[in-house]
């Protein structure tokens, strides 16, 4: 008999816990969900993992485990990290302090940048000094380091950060303070900028190096807890964790770059939402991702997720390879309140988990977007997850009556207005990652999943234009797949700034030997074999002159090579090349993959009718603009045929998720169990 083997995906999000099992040998594939645990992550993934072993299925036969967390973020958005030291070079302490003086919203003196991880007194300089071409002027002064590290001793702290100037080309130094500091102060963790961030622009690598510093404690607790947890229910395989980049790291990594992990769960939802749009004949598409906290926009081009160098965590640059991935707080649990001045608001704040909406019956009190769709029919008035989570429709109705007599109006006016306003919001985050970057919407679809992504997607695309929405099989759970679509991955990376030239461009071909020989011991490191591993060459480079520079890809041997691409990458970006200016090289980049994910597999075909997979009617509010109370017709998507075909009104509801259909849209399902919706010609 064949031993059955599995691979399980887990995403941890602010209301719900995920988990996707997938048969390596059948490629059948189970969904769970289970309330999310916020003050312990790993309790709510245990309780997910006994779902998974009640269900039958062998814990010891688990081969892959994938997890992508918020963890990290939310130590960060919630200030909860660990004390962290700062060792820089002399006449270098305020730089977190000091910035890019970049106001975030010129004429606003209400708004204020949070203030630095590491406070001033916390922040010591020692005397030592390379230049930017090598020269070193001023010797490490070890006793400094020494000094230093006894006053971070008697501080308590928990962990430190060395951020020399020019080190990410010279890092001699600095490996030798953070030798030094595991000397004088054993079990605290280390982060070296040399290491962690390895890039010009002293103020990014420093605060990256901070950030990393400051999350390795709580993380590297975090992580260990999991492995326990797991461990005990007899599941030997290791968790691997998803990173901002939308690959897999080991815990060993993970634990040594917590930073690489902020945008750790939406990026796994991109990846696997992305490989969902090439599926279904959508290469370019916008994903759209609504959970029980947030909602989660990205860009997909050409089946590639959007990738940015650097952005903002909690008003905190954090600069490393990262999903484009653009986060606001908009989901099932955001609360609708009345301003000072009566005017009703949504968001960001969150009922979340605990104590979640008021209809979930956990002890909510305040409305939310959850408890507007309660009170409008769109969700089951009876209970959701296929009849194991019930509701309670009354309740949510008396909250959102509460809210209205505030403001003085009619309930159904204050749940419409409620969607709307949280509609408004979503439609606002998507139109930053594609409108504002010169692309048509005419000319993608909308991805959408998420527990609560279906329920808004047609009237997010009526917002932007986007003509047609892709709700995934099994959408609630898409993050949790997107772990077992995702590779094993991380990026290495020289900066070295200096005019294309015959002799740069050799020494770009070095520093890229160099990258590739580190990356392959660190993929054999991770057990990647070697018919598996594959290397990604990219060079960054911009105008001599520019603030910023763009990726070229490929095995360019060729210096004229590199210089067509960079043209037409610069083509891309801003829409022209100038062919007599001198360029400029700043970062060689290899990134090392591990091709370990399992591809995209059509699933079998449903046969049956389209009667067959009615339930009911019942009547639904779509909306004061839309058709008002209307009898809608309610689907049970796991018995929708292929090929079927519905026209709005009309809800389809599954385990993970609910699809609303109004009267101006349609929907059809395709070979892959996608539910395809297009908007009525006018």
């Amino acid at each position: 008999m064949t031993q059955e083997h599995y691979r399980i995906g887990v995403d941890v999000g602010g209301t719900f816990t995920d988990l996707s099992l997938i048969n390596e040998l059948t490629g059948a594939l189970n969904n769970f969900k289970t309330p999310s645990t916020p003050d312990d992550p790993s309790e709510a993934i245990e309780n997910g993992l006994k779902l998974v072993i009640e269900a039958g299925f062998d814990p010891k036969a688990i081969a892959h485990f994938g997890h992508g967390t918020t963890v990290a973020t939310n130590i960060i958005i919630e200030r909860k990290g660990s004390l962290t030291g700062l060792l820089t070079t002399k006449g270098f302490r305020d730089v977190l302090e000091i910035a890019r003086q970049q106001r975030p919203h010129l004429y606003d003196y209400c708004i204020h940048r949070p203030v630095p991880l590491v406070e001033r007194w916390l922040r010591i300089e020692v005397p030592e000094r390379f230049t930017a071409d090598g020269d070193e002027i001023v010797p490490l002064d070890e006793s400094a380091v020494r000094a230093a590290a006894a006053q971070f001793r008697a501080a308590g702290i928990a962990a430190v950060a060395v951020c020399f100037v020019h080190s990410y080309r010279f890092d001699a130094h600095e490996k030798r303070a953070g030798d030094i500091l595991r000397e004088v102060l054993p079990g605290i963790p280390i982060s070296l900028s040399s290491d962690v961030q390895p890039e010009f622009r002293e103020f990014e690598r420093f605060s990256t190096t901070v950030m990393n510093a400051y999350l390795t404690p709580r993380i590297a607790a975090y992580l260990d807890r999991l492995m326990h947890r797991s461990r005990d229910l007899g599941i030997r395989a290791v968790p691997h964790t998803v990173h901002s980049n939308g690959g897999l790291m080991s815990m060993e990594t993970a634990k040594a770059y917590p930073v690489r992990t902020c945008l750790s769960g939406p990026a796994a939802g991109v990846v696997g939402a992305a490989q969902v749009a090439v599926a279904a004949g959508f290469p370019n598409a916008v994903t759209f991702d609504v959970g029980g906290t947030s909602t989660d926009v990205s860009l997909v081009l050409n089946g590639r997720g959007a990738y940015t160098p650097l952005r903002d965590v909690a008003g905190y640059p954090i600069r490393c390879p990262m999903l484009d991935v653009h986060v606001i707080g908009a989901g099932g649990g955001s609360i609708a309140w009345v301003d000072d001045a009566g005017a009703m608001k949504v968001g960001p704040h969150s009922a979340g988990a605990v104590p979640g909406p008021v209809g979930y019956m956990r002890g909510g009190t305040e409305p939310t977007i959850t408890d507007a769709n309660l009170h409008m029919g769109r969700l089951n008035p009876v209970a959701l997850l296929d009849g194991a989570m019930p509701v309670d429709r009354t309740a949510a109705t008396r909250v959102i009556s509460e809210i209205a007599a505030k403001i003085g109006a009619a309930p159904d006016d204050v749940a419409d207005g409620i969607i709307r306003i949280a509609v408004a919001n979503m439609a606002r985050a998507i139109r930053s990652v594609s409108i504002e970057r010169g692309c048509d919407l005419n000319d993608f679809a909308l991805v959408a999943f998420g527990g609560a992504g279906p329920l808004h997607a047609t009237f997010v695309a009526d917002e932007v234009g986007i003509p047609i929405v892709v709700v995934p099989e099994a959408p609630g759970t898409m993050c949790a797949r997107g772990v077992l679509l995702s590779n094993i991955s991380r990026s290495f990376v020289k900066s070295h700034v200096t005019a294309l030239s015959d002799a740069s461009w050799q020494e770009v071909l070095d520093n890229a030997a160099i990258l590739t020989a580190e990356a392959e011991g660190w993929l054999i490191s991770e057990g990647v074999d070697e018919a598996l591993r594959q290397y990604v060459r990219v060079i960054e480079a911009r105008y001599l002159g520019q603030n910023f520079e763009v990726r070229v890809e490929g095995d360019m041997i060729d210096e004229d090579a590199f210089v067509q691409a960079f043209y037409r990458v610069n083509d891309e970006v801003y829409g022209y090349h100038v062919e007599d200016r001198e360029i400029e090289i700043v970062n060689a980049r290899v990134e090392a993959i591990g091709n370990i994910a399992r591809p995209l597999e059509q699933p079998p075909i449903v046969t049956g009718t389209v009667e067959g997979a009615r339930l009911a009617t019942r009547l639904v509010h779509m909306g004061q603009e839309s058709d008002g109370w209307a009898e809608a017709g309610i689907y049970d998507r796991a018995k929708l045929p292929v090929g079927a075909m519905i026209v709005g009104p009309a809800i389809v509801e599954e385990l993970t998720a609910t699809t609303v259909l109004p009267s101006s849209w349609t929907a059809t399902v395709d070979n892959w169990r996608n539910i395809i919706l297009t908007r009525k010609a006018a």
